[in-house]
């Protein structure tokens, strides 16, 4: 059966569920009674499988933000950037060096964060092309690095970063590894006990299809003594809506140190249950299986791709404009089409544009999508040839 109404493949935030829409419309509910701490422990519990962590119960009282491979899971009310200042903020100290490789405007925002912090060396490479490894590795073994930074998957550009390879390097140097997962967590393969990571970020409107405005940390036993020994040192960077030395010491009590966002919360629990039901390696395998298709449809229509071919990301696809394209197809294709994919950022602006297949969209979602984005490239003169947009997608 085809999917009917408007087609929504914007990389985040992504359509939420109904269940999750009806969660977030209940009644407000205290933040510091047994009620919310049922709901914090059904996050938190949720919030490990979608990192890929060792399991842990979903009842208050049990730890629920904790597992035997010694992660805990902290929850917070902001966006991913939000999270990842928690993250650069309370591990480094401004002296330390912290090494940032980036091909897309999020990694460069975390270079940008990192340098309010910590002493940042930011690696800028071109938007879509993969690491120099030589160079990171080269750059690693001259000692004194607290810690290599990452984007894991970069939205802007279309590329995932060999997150296994950056975890050799780390490992072989003893450096820690910081990761911004906000756009692979739940949608992409993501090892934080494998790979050794100490931080790893998501943002509840990617992969995971929650609401915008609240995200989680995974962070291990490394992070927590680091961030406090700095303490105690009393080099420390400022912070405290950020404090996480404060959200640690309400985790086991199912709490946060301030204000949650109580309803995006009981949201993001539905839309972590949706997760579960269908299975983090299934979901990976459906977001791979829609991105396949996506490439494979565009690249034999003659279109160019952005990011490098064998490092193509699974929740988003960025495509180059054909000459005498550009972002007024995209108008069209939301008004006349009621579908929606997003365009692209600074010097790329107009030139191209991304299509998301991340969250909870269906492949036949992406299929009608894909046939209405052809038929309105052919509204603007483009040749393109009738052709069976389905087997792209078996």
């Amino acid at each position: 059966m085809g999917h009917e109404g408007d087609c929504f493949l914007v990389p985040g935030p992504v359509r939420m569920s109904q269940s999750c829409l009806d969660a977030m419309s209940a009644p407000t509910i205290t933040a510091r009674g047994g009620e919310f701490r049922d709901v914090m422990a059904r996050l938190n519990s949720g919030l490990r499988y979608a990192f890929n962590l060792s399991l842990s119960s979903d009842k208050k009282k049990n730890q629920s933000w904790y597992g035997e491979d010694g992660y805990r899971v902290i929850i917070v009310s902001g966006s991913g950037t939000a999270a990842m200042e928690m993250v650069m903020a309370n591990r480094f100290r401004p002296n330390d060096r912290v090494l940032v490789p980036t091909n897309g405007k999020f990694g460069e925002r975390v270079a940008q964060m990192g340098s309010r912090f910590c002493n940042v060396k930011h690696l800028k490479y071109e938007w879509g092309r993969s690491f120099d490894f030589g160079e990171i590795e080269e750059q690693l073994a001259r000692g004194n690095w607290e810690a290599l930074a990452i984007c894991h998957n970069e939205t802007s550009s279309g590329i995932t970063q060999d997150a296994v390879e950056l975890a050799e390097m780390c490992q072989r140097h003893g450096v820690a590894f910081i990761i911004d997962g906000i756009t692979s967590v739940g949608g992409i393969p993501v090892y934080p006990k494998d790979w050794n990571a100490e931080a790893v970020v998501v943002g509840a409107q990617k992969c995971t299809a929650g609401p915008s405005g609240i995200a989680a940390i995974a962070i291990n036993q490394n992070f927590v003594n680091r961030c406090e020994a700095i303490r105690v040192q009393g080099d420390s960077n400022p912070t405290y809506y950020l404090d996480l030395l404060a959200a640690l010491k309400k985790g086991d009590d199912d709490q946060t140190p301030w204000t949650p966002a109580i309803n995006l919360a009981m949201g993001w629990v539905e839309s972590l249950s949706n997760l579960s039901d269908e299975g983090l390696e299934q979901r990976w395998d459906r977001c791979k299986k829609m991105a396949s298709g996506v490439r494979n449809l565009f690249c034999d229509l003659g279109f160019n791709l952005l990011a490098d071919e064998y490092s193509r990301s699974n929740t988003v696809t960025a495509i180059m404009y054909p000459d005498g394209i550009d972002d007024t197809w995209r108008s069209k294709l939301k008004e006349d089409y009621q579908t929606q994919v997003i365009g692209a950022q600074d010097e790329l602006k107009g030139k191209m544009f991304r299509i998301g297949s991340m969250g909870e969209t269906s492949i036949e979602e992406m299929i009608e999508g894909c046939s209405r984005m052809l038929e309105c490239f052919r509204d603007f003169n483009l040749e393109i040839p009738e052709i069976d947009v389905s087997k792209y997608f078996m």
